[in-house]
C-alpha cells in the first residue's frame, strides 16, 4: 500500500514538473528567445540600481556603470519584434503587432528615459528620478503588451 502510494505521488510529481517546462523557440533565428534574453539583460542592468536606490546604498560609479550597460542594451530587443514573432513562447500580447503606433510610442519613451538616466547617474537624486522614470516606461508597456 505505501508503495502504491509513493509510486502515485511520484507520478504526479513528474506530472506536475512537466506542466512547469519551458517552451523552445525553434523557429530560425529564435527571435522570441533573442528579445526575452536581451529583456533579461536589460533587467540584470536595471535592477541593482533600483536595489540601491530602495536600500539607500547608492554608490555614484556603480550606479554608472549599469546605467551604461543599460544604455547599450537598450536597443538589443527591438528589432526581434517582427511580423511573425507572435507564437509560443512569447509573452508579448497580440497588441504589439494590432496596436504599432502606440508601441513604438512606448518603445521611444524608453529610448529616452535611458538615455536620461545615463546623464544624471552620477548625481543620486537626479538619478532616482530618472530611474523611475524609466521603471515607469517598462510597467506602461507590460501592462499594455505583455501577458503572464
Amino acid at each position: 500500500m505505501l508503495r502504491a502510494v509513493s509510486l502515485m505521488a511520484l507520478a504526479g510529481l513528474v506530472g506536475l514538473t512537466g506542466c512547469g517546462a519551458k517552451i523552445e523557440d525553434t523557429r530560425p533565428g529564435k527571435p522570441v528567445q533573442t528579445r526575452q534574453d536581451a529583456f533579461h539583460e536589460i533587467l540584470r542592468e536595471f535592477e541593482p540600481m533600483g536595489v540601491m536606490l530602495r536600500t539607500r546604498t547608492y554608490q555614484a560609479e556603480p550606479f554608472a556603470r549599469h546605467a551604461e550597460r543599460l544604455f547599450e542594451l537598450r536597443d538589443e530587443p527591438w528589432p526581434h519584434f517582427g511580423p511573425d514573432t507572435h507564437y509560443p513562447p512569447t509573452k508579448a500580447k497580440a497588441e504589439v503587432w494590432s496596436q504599432p503606433e502606440l508601441f513604438e510610442r512606448q518603445r521611444l519613451e524608453f529610448i529616452a528615459a535611458t538615455e536620461a538616466l545615463r546623464a544624471v547617474a552620477r548625481d543620486e537624486e537626479a538619478a532616482r528620478s530618472a530611474y523611475f522614470k524609466v521603471y515607469d516606461t517598462c510597467k506602461a508597456c507590460h501592462e499594455r503588451f505583455k501577458g503572464r
